[in-house]
């Protein structure tokens, strides 16, 4: 059955912006919210505990002072890219408590909400901060949506009816109750957050609205002492459309004047619809090649990536114009000796970080996030954020912060059975959480399994969802499989122009229109019935239109259907939890203008593997207008043009393996291409696990040091035990597999115990050793069986090749127990060899 959706109407915009009434009573302070005469708000609470004093009661006004606060900045994402101006009225309220204790309330007025915060500006030393004070009154309130409180906002969002009892996480909306309200909405958040503060959110009870605080007691010092407190006031469309969050936030630091660096766009992602594939270079490059196709124009590897071959992906993926980011945990970046992984990874020519798992709202995780902000900034590496907070500004303060999760998003349909996400969790996004920031949903997920939501609703999330970097959830060959939607994902631009809402109700359907040039890209999602859409595009500039729609075909899957000479509505039938995406060209223009990513000519370092001289340096050559990246505590200076000199730490250890990379010039996305320098070896006995590997291939996760392979992720494997003998050093990999390692002529012995894990029992296998290419050794391998001893002779061997292959259908868990190499003299190294 098709029902017509009264609430599919144009929204209409505020007018004139909210303005702030001061009010004492009973020596206490109230700050009512009018839009001209009419009252929206009547009696905020105002105040704060400080040191066991309520600094909200007992206080006298000293006076109130009022000016204007402008302000700019370049957006690089968000809404609207470019430069966009502001003004506010801003207004301090110095109060003195009994106590003598002196304090301000500052308001901030725009044209589209308000905001306040707390300061003591004569604070002398430190002082204890036990609570903010501030109360919002509800009773003009009929409705909230909201979320379950959790320090990493991945709760669904609901909608409750008022009054009722709630602990929610930010953002709030609220619906004011009546007819003919010109400004029905409030949405509640919070803005201008660093390491100075806790977190907050709102307990909703009693009929009013209370801030919070992540922290109990906080150390405060003189100057603010909590983030800006927002409320966005008017229509949806001045909620959804909102910058006032950014509007309120700090000035980016100096050194974030030029970001041309930071590059918003799209992204293929492995980890939604393989689990392992992060371990998987082939698999990577599977994605990459599909983001080229697709004019996309990054690759997040998410867990199970390895050292060893991250610089080749990145290689790979920079002749064809695709970025690579990396999944990493925010503990394994805590603290100075962690922190130096960024400068690492960059100077591998990765371009971004995604950092998962902070679920903390308290004062010490945003002294971290302060931390990882700066340094980032500093390296020029892109930031996504998981397991995190939610946005509070950060996109002006701090540019390069592409997206945060704090949302439940796709990823729940891998960790949950059933539908886990449904269509009214989704269309409530648009009014509430995304509103605040970039939103790392990953939508698009098709091959989600139970899914309420039909294929038209799922695609549109491309369109309705913004975030710095989409990450499409999906398994690329999902999207090749479907050409329409393939065509629409390739058909985003990397950033808009403009944001509009063209008509939506949060508990029913959100219609958003993007526009990039002179195009504008509309997302719908519906909730509920299947219905006809009637969307008013009057707010999109002169008609006509020429309009690519996508659809919900009736037999399943999508359709698309063009329509010439569309004026000022569009007509649209959504099927069941159902939406549609469309594409508007002027007149006369073709809606597709999107091409795949050309394959550029590679560069070429020589030699690309070398062993250091005996003073840790190093001759490359190069092409000679290309640059070096260096891994920290390695130098370079250039001899002439294309000439290289490059010196290694001396901390560098024996067999260790030092990146240098190779950039092209004349390129937001350079070329690059890597050259390997290996420390020379030492007299003595090396184990296997503490050389560099050059490369490696291996089934199941990279190859594991000093453990079994394990499973697919990195770290995963146990103890080595063959046959039930355990062994404590050695190489585990799984069948097939290949591992490289350059000896450069600088061993004579290799030595281990090779056998099959007993954590893969009833499996064959064959191990051979190769030197430059010709085999050394062979061994036939059963499990349960004894470990094989091995003794080769690898005396002028450059490069050492260790294989395994499969003796039957099931890979086996091979152990190079025990392996180690034998260098009989020092090894000097013979710069310009490869």
């Amino acid at each position: 059955m098709v029902t017509t959706s009264p609430r599919a109407t144009a929204p209409a915009t505020t007018q004139s912006g909210p303005t702030t009434r001061l009010r004492l009573h009973d020596g206490r302070a109230f700050l009512d919210v009018l839009v001209g005469d009419r009252p929206i708000i009547q009696g905020i609470a105002a105040g704060i505990r400080v040191d066991g004093h309520d600094l909200g009661s007992e206080v006298s006004l000293i006076r109130s002072q009022e000016s204007a606060q402008r302000g700019s900045w370049n957006a690089v994402g968000g809404k609207a890219t470019g430069p966009h101006s502001y003004e506010h009225r801003h207004i301090v309220h110095r109060f003195r408590h009994v106590s003598g204790i002196e304090w301000q309330l500052h308001v901030r007025e725009a044209r589209d909400g308000i905001a306040l915060r707390y300061a003591i500006d004569g604070l002398q030393g430190h002082a204890r901060f036990q609570a903010d004070l501030t109360d919002v009154p509800l009773d003009t309130f009929d409705r909230a949506w909201v979320l379950d409180y959790q320090t990493w906002y991945e709760t669904p969002r609901y909608a409750i009816d008022l009054p009722a009892d709630v602990e929610t996480g930010l953002p709030v909306l609220l619906r004011a109750a009546g007819e003919d309200l010109t400004h029905p909405y409030v949405l509640v958040s919070e803005s201008g957050i660093d390491g100075r503060f806790s977190g907050a959110h709102l307990r909703i009870a009693a009929g009013v609205a209370r801030v919070q605080l992540a922290d109990e007691d906080l150390e405060v010092t003189r100057g603010p002492v909590t983030p800006w407190r927002v409320l966005v006031i008017g229509g949806l469309a001045d909620v959804v459309e909102t910058r006032l969050i950014d509007e309120l936030a700090p000035d980016a630091a100096p050194l974030l004047e030029d970001v041309s660096w930071v590059r918003p766009g799209r992204a293929a992602w492995s980890w939604w619809s393989d689990f392992y594939s992060g371990a998987q270079l082939e698999h990577q490059r599977r994605f990459v090649d599909a983001a080229a196709e697709l004019g996309w124009e990054h690759l997040l590897i998410d867990c199970g990536w390895d050292p060893v071959w991250v610089p080749d992906i990145v290689e790979y993926a920079s002749r064809r114009g695709i970025q690579v980011h990396l999944w990493t945990v925010w503990h394994d970046l805590d603290g100075p000796e962690n922190l130096r992984k960024l400068a690492l990874w960059r100077s591998w020519g990765v371009a971004g970080i995604k950092v998962d798992f902070m679920e903390s709202e308290a004062k010490d995780r945003y002294r971290w996030y302060d931390t990882i902000l700066a340094e980032t900034a500093r390296l020029g590496l892109m930031v996504n954020f998981h397991g995190s907070v939610i946005p509070r500004g950060w996109a002006r303060t701090w540019p390069q912060v592409i997206g945060y999760e704090a949302v439940r998003g796709a990823e729940y349909y891998v960790f949950y059975q059933g539908s886990p996400l449904t269509a009214a969790h989704n269309v409530l996004q648009p009014f509430t959480r995304n509103v605040v920031g970039a939103m790392d949903y990953t939508p698009v997920a098709f091959g989600a399994p139970g899914r309420e939501t039909s294929d038209a609703h799922e695609l549109a999330l491309a369109v309705v969802y913004e975030c710095g970097i989409t990450h499409f959830a999906d398994d690329v060959d999902a999207y090749r499989s479907r050409p329409e939607a393939a065509r629409l994902l390739a058909e985003l631009p990397p950033t808009w122009d403009e944001t509009r809402l063209l008509c939506g109700d949060p508990d029913a359907e959100a219609v958003i229109a993007r526009r990039r040039g002179d195009r504008w890209y509309i997302g719908a999602i519906a909730t509920g019935d299947a219905r006809a859409l009637t969307v008013p595009l009057t707010r999109l500039g002169d008609a006509p239109w020429q309009a690519w729609i996508l659809t919900d075909a009736p037999e399943g899957g999508l359709t698309s259907d063009t329509r010439d000479g569309v004026g000022n509505e569009l007509d649209v039938v959504v099927a069941n939890n159902g939406g549609f995406a469309a594409i508007l060209a002027p007149a006369g223009a073709t809606p597709f203008r999107t091409r795949p990513r050309p394959l550029r000519e590679p560069l070429v370092v020589e030699p690309a593997v070398q062993t250091l001289s005996s003073d840790g340096s190093a001759e490359l050559r190069t092409a000679p207008d290309a640059s070096l990246r260096l891994e920290p505590g390695w130098t370079a200076e250039r001899i002439e043009p294309g000439l290289w000199r490059v010196r290694s730490p001396r901390a560098v250890r024996a067999g260790q393996v030092g990146v240098v990379t190779v950039e092209g010039p004349d390129s937001d996305v350079p070329v690059v291409t890597h050259a390997r320098l290996v420390a020379p070896l030492t007299p003595g006995e090396h184990a296997l696990s503490s050389l560099g590997i050059v490369a490696f291939e291996n089934e199941s996760g990279p190859v594991e040091r000093d453990t079994s392979n394990g499973g697919g992720n990195p770290g995963d494997g146990a103890r080595m035990r063959i046959a039930g003998k355990e062994h404590d050093t050695g190489l585990g990999v799984s069948t097939p597999s290949r591992v490289v390692i350059h000896l450069d002529g600088g061993a004579s012995r290799l030595l281990a115990e090779v056998g099959i894990d007993d954590e893969t029992p009833g499996t064959r296998a064959v191990a051979r050793v190769l030197g430059d290419g010709a085999e050394l050794a062979t061994v036939d391998l059963h499990a349960g069986s004894d470990p094989t001893s091995i003794d080769v002779d690898v005396v002028g061997v450059d490069v050492l090749e260790l294989v395994t292959e499969p003796g039957g259908g099931t890979p086996a868990h091979v152990d190079w127990a025990s392996g180690r190499v034998v260098a009989a003299s020092q090894h000097t190294g013979t710069p310009g060899r490869s």
